[in-house]
């Protein structure tokens, strides 16, 4: 299924959001711009140990979602050729209500479920690398590629994006009526991370790419 495919409803019924149902998303081109502004999955796993969650990279197509670690790495291991999900968050801001209770943020989301599977084509297993290098700031064509033992080293897994749905808050809080004359102060916010400037390694053999320069007081999350 295609990007500019729309949605309006839930892809599957381990899709649709039910608490907070009111901030669900379900048009592929939203939860599209949420994982292209995304940083970090977080990927869970059941292994043999019990349930397992950690972060890590990733990149997308319109069909797939690419996630990599060592060939040694468990998650993927345990991962391959099962179900697992996988999130990605972005925090917007912090809401503040007249009330802890009714505290909240301002976030964006995207939940993926599908089966993982194992790459094992190269031409795939180098795009998908160049699509997580180039992620968050394109870098792959400035650096050196990776050599073929690093890609032997590395387990590469596509997960479909055919079962996926988002959440999204925004705006300020909602108080209680009973809280809506109180003394207390209400309101939000805004949370942003800028990158700053290039450190560059004392062995730095060339000049900061335009790639990397560009990325000086640009949000992360634009």
């Amino acid at each position: 299924m295609a990007e500019s495919s729309e949605q309006s409803s839930p892809a599957s019924a381990r899709t649709t959001v039910r608490r907070g149902a009111k901030r669900a998303e379900y048009e592929r081109s939203q939860m599209f711009e949420i994982l292209r502004a995304g940083s970090v999955a977080h990927v869970g796993v059941s292994t043999a140990d019990g349930p397992l969650v950690l972060p890590m990279v990733y990149g997308i197509t319109d069909e797939n979602m690419y996630l990599h670690g060592a060939l040694a790495n468990s998650l993927l291991k345990d991962g391959a050729d099962t179900e697992i999900c996988v999130t990605v968050t972005i925090v917007d801001g912090l809401v503040f209500a007249k009330t802890p209770f009714n505290h909240s943020m301002n976030y964006r989301s995207v939940v993926v479920r599908g089966r993982a599977r194992i790459v094992v084509d190269e031409e795939e297993v180098i795009a998908a690398l160049q699509l997580m290098t180039d992620h968050i700031v394109p870098t792959w064509d400035v650096m050196r590629r990776p050599s073929q033992n690093e890609i032997r080293a590395t387990r590469i897994v596509a997960v479909p994006l055919d079962e996926m749905s988002a959440k999204v808050r925004t705006g300020g809080a909602v108080n209680d009526a009973e809280d809506e004359g109180g003394p207390y102060w209400s309101g939000h916010i805004p949370v942003t991370t800028a990158f700053g400037s290039p450190v560059s390694n004392a062995d730095a053999g060339a000049e900061v790419p335009d790639s990397v320069q560009q990325l000086i007081g640009r949000d992360l999350h634009e």
